[in-house]
């Protein structure tokens, strides 16, 4: 997340009358509270449509389990690669107000077309007849307006999510102790917040849409609006910061230098070489050293004749860069090979909505003789154990774990990773085994069309490992990339917690597809099958653990040789 601390404050457009009345002090938590009410709502709305959708498209579009499947995958991983753009566009032209504002309007829209689809006979197919053979297809112009609702909807959180956590922090003193303290509060609330939106989302909103589709899709649309009117209701008390301009321009610059000098030789003797090291402008930024890795784009900082003027300023920044933006770049390239593994890491979490929801929609969901769960719901498990983990990490193993590891944070960024990346692997072996014996429960009950001989509480474990993955794997990319990137660049750090979801979801569909078809046509039986007893989704299950075994080692491999950022006047920051 992005964390901006200035002396003087500037404005957006038209706002500079309401940042003189706030430029001695900032509104803290008087502002933020509208933040944190826009957001929960937001993500109840936005959450709320996809908590279920998996269902939607199989009935109300007659979509297989592979075509809803792919539906979602390409929208999840789409919602995932626009917040970059978001953030560009954020810090380089509209600033964080205006591309909130923007993008709660276009999810507003997105949901509107999402209960149009439900609400107007023209728009998804006619229901099934117990007459037909088989259900009517989605035509063209209904599948569509069904992804002109997506794509609407992924434009508007991919704006909204990488802006509404630093907007929230810039309201913040953060040359305090007390505003420090409230931007720690800030994130406790806003993860306690996440998880009551689930909560809410897969008890109260999915049963509302199991009984109509125009009704829960519609409350959904109204508690956007409403979150819209929050955010604007604190337009007067919000502290606004202007737009930078983008940092990919400096990351360029690096690599242009560097390329430009690729004929120099690095010295064997730093003294044999004059380095550009200005000092830095912002005396809170915090300085990085020249280091021997990656030591190519050293050559980006040495100076060369004329390159400096007389006022030691860079007469050329695509041929010069100072010693900070290269070693800052060189933190982003550190970065990527521990990013690159949450790609296979994160595809049960991409997938965790998809055939775990239709493994239930086959098993005894009955709790009692009157009472029975939503497919939908079984996620609360996964909610459940993250809830339980981390009140116990707080109060208990934070303290036994940083006496054994020899860090105050009990477990680094990087440790938390691995541990996610564990957690990924026993999601998908105990899936595995939960389908092989519910299918041969179902299969000797009553051929291949068994629905519920097994109690749905036996996905349970894999439920719970979903959550514990999803906790240790997205805390630990947070920290990680936070300890790691230099201050500067935090809201790209941030940001490639999106894009690495969205390469998963890809990765996930392009695994599914390639089994599906490879399945269909050499072996006896599609795994993928529409009759999930027919199939063979253990085996689906078992190749998604085995390739993630193969990211785990891989994993491994770069953390042990990953070497943290060294700064000025510290020791490196954690170990490997």
């Amino acid at each position: 997340m992005e964390v901006e601390n200035r002396t003087q404050s500037t404005t957006e457009d038209g706002l500079d009358s309401l940042n003189a009345r706030t430029m001695e002090r900032k509104p803290g938590w008087k502002a933020v509270l509208f933040i944190i009410g826009n957001e929960t709502i937001e993500r109840i709305a936005t959450f709320g449509i996809m908590a279920n959708f998996t269902v939607y498209l199989m009935t109300m579009f007659h979509l297989s389990h592979v075509g809803a499947a792919n539906v979602i995958s390409i929208w999840y991983g789409v919602s995932n690669f626009i917040p970059i753009i978001g953030a560009s566009l954020a810090d380089a032209y509209l600033g964080k107000f205006k591309t909130i504002a923007m993008a709660s309007f276009g999810t507003l829209v997105g949901i509107v077309l999402l209960t149009l689809t439900a609400w107007v006979p023209e728009f998804h197919p006619p229901s099934c007849t117990s007459e037909q053979q088989a259900c009517v297809p989605p035509t063209t112009t209904q599948l569509a307006i069904l992804i002109l609702g997506l794509s609407w909807l992924g434009i508007g959180t991919g704006g909204i999510r990488p802006c509404s956590i630093p907007f929230a922090i810039d309201q913040f003193d953060t040359t305090s102790s007390d505003g420090r303290k409230g931007v720690s509060r800030f994130l406790s609330s806003y993860y306690n917040t996440q998880t009551l939106v689930m909560l809410i989302n897969n008890t109260l909103i999915v049963q509302i849409q199991s009984k109509s589709w125009v009704k829960g899709f519609g409350i959904l649309a109204l508690l956007m609006l409403c979150a819209i009117i929050i955010f604007f209701a604190g337009a007067r008390t919000y502290f606004y910061l202007p737009a930078e301009g983008s940092i990919f321009s400096g990351i360029a610059q690096v690599f242009i230098a560097a390329y430009k000098k690729r004929h120099l030789k690095n010295p064997t003797n730093e003294e044999e070489v004059v380095y550009f090291d200005p000092p830095l402008r912002d005396d809170k930024t915090v300085k990085i050293p020249l280091t021997e890795q990656l030591r190519f784009l050293n050559k980006a900082a040495m100076i060369q004749n004329n390159e400096v003027n007389e006022e030691s300023l860079v007469t050329n920044p695509w041929k010069l860069c100072s010693i900070q933006q290269v070693e800052e770049v060189k933190c982003v390239i550190k970065i990527i090979p521990i990013w690159a593994s949450g790609i296979l890491c994160l595809i049960p979490m991409a997938q965790g909505g998809i055939f775990p929801v239709i493994q239930a929609m086959k098993m005894d969901r009955h709790l009692g003789s009157h009472f029975e769960i939503h497919p939908a719901s079984f996620s609360i498990i996964s909610l459940i154990s993250i809830g339980i983990w981390l009140l116990c990490y707080d109060l208990f193993l934070q303290r036994a774990l940083a006496k054994v590891t020899k860090q105050e944070e009990g477990l680094t960024g990087l440790q938390k990773i691995v541990i996610g990346n564990i957690f990924s692997i026993l999601t998908m072996v105990s899936g595995g085994l939960v389908e092989w014996q519910r299918r041969s429960v179902a299969i000797s009950h009553d051929a291949l069309h068994g629905v519920k001989p097994m109690s749905a509480m036996w996905l349970a474990p894999q439920f719970a490992f979903l959550g514990l993955c999803e906790v240790f794997s997205i805390i630990g990319q947070t920290e990680f990339y936070n300890s790691e990137s230099p201050e500067k660049m935090r809201t790209l750090g941030n940001s490639l917690q999106f894009l690495v979801a969205g390469f998963s979801s890809y990765a996930g569909a392009l695994v599914m597809n390639i089994v599906h078809k490879v399945t269909r046509k050499y072996g006896k039986t599609d795994w993928l099958n529409n009759d999930l007893n027919a199939g063979r989704l253990d085996y689906y299950y078992f190749v998604i653990a085995g390739l993630g075994a193969l990211n785990l080692v891989y994993l491994l491999f770069c953390a042990k040789r990953y070497r943290y950022k060294v700064i000025v006047n510290a020791q490196v920051m954690g170990t490997p």
